[in-house]
């Protein structure tokens, strides 16, 4: 309706331009206010240069999810330490891809537009369910995007040693150019030993990441996982080069450690002096 109402306006004033130059002046003065006024807020399905996908590397953005659409991803990282040995035993290992790895796969949906749900396996048989529900979008008035998001874990197939999880995704678009994400999230039960063995339990982390456009399809992300209370290992930690070709969006990354879920990330990392090789794989269905 309102596409019509723009075209017949439109031929008034050229019939207007017709009739008298002052009319058309007036009437040319008045179309970018119109126009200004029509403008909406960017549809969902539109690709975003700046947030192309739901995730950095392991930890979430704030891409919005379209009603009724959906998403799925595969990680994959190898187990094979980068450090060890010497350049020639990492190149007989194939770059470290001849060893064993640790893989995920996702689905996630839109149940509202906003509103997500979704379910992450790794092959080391634990499986996350998540939801996320964007709070704020940026524009306007709102520099940032603030999304809210609960997961709950469960290891040997959702059977035990549960690790639930709430925080919130904060984020600012930089234009067209990338995206910086700050993470607030508690995880529960995050240290795998029976509760009467520990005396700290809990893990809070506040993650921080960005992605960086550096070509029209080409980033550049890294992410961090800074924690308080339980905290295993070193710090997680990982950086990554990315290509997007329309729904798709591959990524070569590495990490120190192999965590792709909440509770995993909070463990943390293996040692600062070994890094691991892996990649994702994400197709958005919209």
């Amino acid at each position: 309706m309102t596409r019509t109402v723009l075209t017949a306006t439109f031929v008034v004033l050229g019939y207007a331009a017709a009739a008298t130059a002052g009319q058309a002046q007036g009437a040319n003065d008045q179309a970018p206010a119109a126009a200004q006024q029509t403008t909406s807020a960017p549809s969902d399905r539109a690709v975003d240069p700046s947030e192309p996908d739901f995730t950095l590397i392991g930890l979430p953005t704030t891409l919005r999810m379209p009603k009724y659409a959906s998403a799925f991803r595969v990680t994959h990282r190898f187990t094979r330490p980068l450090g060890q040995g010497n350049f020639g035993d990492l190149l007989a290992d194939g770059f470290g891809t001849d060893g064993g790895a640790q893989i995920g796969l996702e689905y996630r949906f839109g149940i509202f537009s906003g509103t997500q749900l979704g379910v992450h396996r790794t092959s080391d048989k634990t499986i996350e369910f998540f939801g996320q529900h964007q709070l704020f979008r940026q524009g306007g008035k709102m520099p940032f995007g603030i999304d809210a998001i609960a997961t709950i874990e469960g290891m040997n197939n959702f059977q035990e040693s549960y690790s639930p999880a709430l925080g919130a995704v904060i984020s600012r678009k930089l234009g067209v150019h990338g995206a910086v994400y700050a993470q607030p999230v508690w995880i529960n039960n995050t240290n795998i030993l029976p509760s009467e063995l520990v005396d700290d339990n809990d893990t809070f982390i506040i993650g921080l990441g960005g992605r960086v456009r550096i070509r029209p399809n080409l980033y550049l992300v890294a992410e961090m996982a800074p924690r308080f209370g339980y905290d295993p290992g070193i710090m997680y930690g990982s950086f990554a080069v990315e290509m997007r070709a329309g729904g798709h969006s591959f990524q070569i990354n590495f990490s120190d450690g192999w965590g792709t879920t909440m509770a995993q990330i909070a463990r943390g990392g293996f040692d600062s002096d070994n890094w691991y090789l892996g990649f994702n794989i994400s197709r958005k269905f919209f």
